[in-house]
């Protein structure tokens, strides 16, 4: 299965959970600081059907590190019911979000899915070849603090035939090592091994 198929997959299973939700979940602060569930919804289809053009008009207008934000807030006036079927109308990505073979997209919606899932109290298990392809990119993409804060580290997932690196070693289920890589401090309370005392500091900082 290539990134487009995984993250058209991957899409499909966030719009079934979301038609799981209540209105109060769809309010429920996630993982992303200042996005609420359905702000994070909105920024999963940011880059779809948006030219090269128009994604330079938005970093613009959002002085580049506001431009998610800027991306956000174009959706605000949208009901849940909106969003939702916007979504279903989006499950293949489009425009931009089709970026290096639809990776892009997976490892957007991958993360920010668990943004969702994790506050909420509803796990999942994601298909391993969806996390191999993530846990990868998500180490090269410059977009992501993953790079910087697992520099040094050994990744060794306990549930996961991967691994990555040199150094003390962060053992952990492979969802938890992906969101603690990727910023989210709640996921180091399920990881182990001297490299997670090292990526907790990096983190506090």
């Amino acid at each position: 299965m290539d990134g487009l198929e995984m993250a058209t997959a991957e899409r499909t299973e966030l719009a079934a959970l979301l038609t799981t939700l209540t209105p109060e979940q769809w309010e429920a602060q996630s993982l992303c600081e200042r996005w609420r569930v359905r702000d994070v919804v909105a920024h999963v289809m940011s880059f779809d059907g948006v030219s090269l053009l128009g994604m330079t008009r938005r970093v613009i207008r959002g002085r580049i590190f506001e431009a998610n934000q800027v991306w956000v807030d174009e959706l605000a006036s949208l009901s849940t019911e909106q969003l939702l079927d916007r979504l279903r109308a989006r499950l293949r990505p489009q425009g931009l979000a089709t970026m290096f073979g639809g990776r892009l997209a997976l490892l957007d919606v991958t993360i920010h899915h668990q943004d969702i899932r994790r506050p909420l109290g509803l796990p999942r298990r994601i298909p391993a070849e969806r996390l191999r392809c993530v846990l990868g990119d998500s180490l090269h993409t410059p977009e992501l603090p993953a790079w910087r804060l697992a520099r040094g580290l050994r990744l060794i997932p306990t549930d996961l035939d991967w691994s990555h690196g040199r150094g003390p070693e962060l053992t952990g289920p492979a969802e938890a090592v992906l969101m603690a890589v990727s910023g989210r401090r709640s996921a180091l309370v399920e990881l182990a091994g001297p490299g997670q005392q090292v990526l907790a500091r990096r983190l506090a900082r």
